[in-house]
Parts: structure tokens; sequence; C-alpha cells
């Protein structure tokens, strides 16, 4: 069985590659479970760069629905409060973090995309954020902070999809480059990883960043809890 997730270490930089070209990387709960591990040790290591990336087609087309229906209302949860966790874990990781996007991305992907210090995406990129057509509230504050409320409310009422020159416009980019442009992204961003040391590193980064962990977790099990999340997930899918 194909690995779902690569994971490559040079230096200071830890890479890990969404393996799932097949099923456009959704994110199935054990390649969820594979990548929050792999952060959480980073986060006791000398890790000072992490970099996200997906093979094939696209980075990530987010959920994986597949054999949702076979699941209890409480495991569907479960597998949605472990997506949280991850998001949160790479927004608060103590060292850079660095997402390369490209082709068509949606849901939890660009969520995971949007926790990235740095988020470059190749020219042809597209990202949609679906959730709240289902009634779920996930990344929803992250993604405001990016982009303001303003623009946040409207994208996501609206379920617009949204191009790489829009996205960098707007501030969830922070970079657009062709993909072979990348591995110079990359050199740059490990030079720039390193050049603080770790603690004021993990100073600047904490002093940057908004802690909202338990309201954002509160308010995905809530509206994950609601009743009838799978009808809602079926009606969305219809």
């Amino acid at each position: 069985m194909m690995d779902e997730l690569l994971i490559a270490r040079d230096g200071a930089m830890l890479t890990l590659t969404l393996n799932r070209p097949d099923k456009m990387n959704a994110l199935s709960a054990p390649l969820v479970e594979s990548l929050l591990d792999q952060i959480q040790q980073a986060s006791t290591s000398d890790v000072r760069l992490l970099v996200l990336k997906g093979n094939g087609r696209n980075f990530s087309a987010g959920f994986d629905f597949g054999g949702y229906e076979d699941l209890s209302e409480g495991d569907l949860v479960l597998r949605f409060v472990r997506i949280e966790q991850l998001l949160q874990a790479v927004y608060h990781a103590p060292f850079d973090t660095l997402a390369l996007a490209h082709g068509r991305n949606f849901g939890a992907g660009v969520d995971l995309i949007c926790s990235c210090g740095r988020r470059v995406a190749d020219p042809g990129a597209t990202f949609r954020m679906p959730g709240l057509s289902f009634g779920l509230v996930l990344g929803t504050r992250r993604y405001a902070e990016r982009v303001g409320n303003a623009l946040a409310r409207q994208v996501l009422e609206e379920g617009q999809a949204f191009d790489t020159t829009e996205a960098l416009a707007a501030g969830f980019l922070t970079k657009a480059a062709p993909k072979e442009d990348w591995d110079e992204v990359v050199a740059s961003a490990a030079a720039t990883s390193v050049r603080l040391s770790v603690e004021a590193n993990a100073d600047l980064i904490a002093a940057t960043s908004t802690d909202t962990r338990a309201m954002d977790l509160a308010d995905l099990v809530t509206s994950a809890a609601r009743p009838g999340l799978k009808e809602r997930i079926r009606a969305y899918r219809a």
C-alpha cells in the first residue's frame, strides 16, 4: 500500500508531502493522524522549517468523504475535530511553516494552506471552502484573520472559488510562484528560518499569532454536533 504521507528531512527542514494523488490528496483519517504525529514530533526537535506540499494534480481536496455514511455522527465529528487540531498544530508551530499549493484545492485542504506562515501557490491554483454549505465552522477565524472579516464573510457566504491572483491580493497567499521556481522559494525560506535563534523565532511566532484555539475548537464542535450532520453533508454533495 502506498504511503499516504512522504517524509523527508534535510538538516533543519522537514518536508511532508501528501501522497494520495488518486484521491486528490483528500485528508483521510490516517493521513491526518500521520501529519499530526510528524508536526508534534517536530515541535520538540531542531526543525526550523516545515514544508507542506502535495503529489499529483493538486495540494489537497480537503476532507475525505469516502465512507462517511458508515460512520456514526460522533465518529464523524471526531474526524473534523482531529483536522482542527492539525490546523492548530501547524498555525502555532514554534518554527516556520511553508505551504506550496497547486491545482484545485478545497475545504480543509485550503484551511491547511491558510494555517501556514508562508503560503505560496502556482499561478494556476484555485481555492474553495464550502464547509459552511453543510453548516461546518472550520478554519473560519484563521481565514478571516488573513483576508479581513468583510471579504471572509462574502467568500464563505457565497461559496466563492478564488484563484492565485485573487488570493495574493487578498492576503490569503504570501507569494505566487510557478512550480519550477519552488526549489528557490524553499531555499529562501530555509535560509530565513535559521536567521534567528530557536527561542527568538518561537517567541516571534507566538507574539504574532492570535491564540483562538479554544474558541475555534468550540465553534467547530458546536456546528458539527448539531443533529443531522450526515444529512447536511449528503444534501451538499448531491
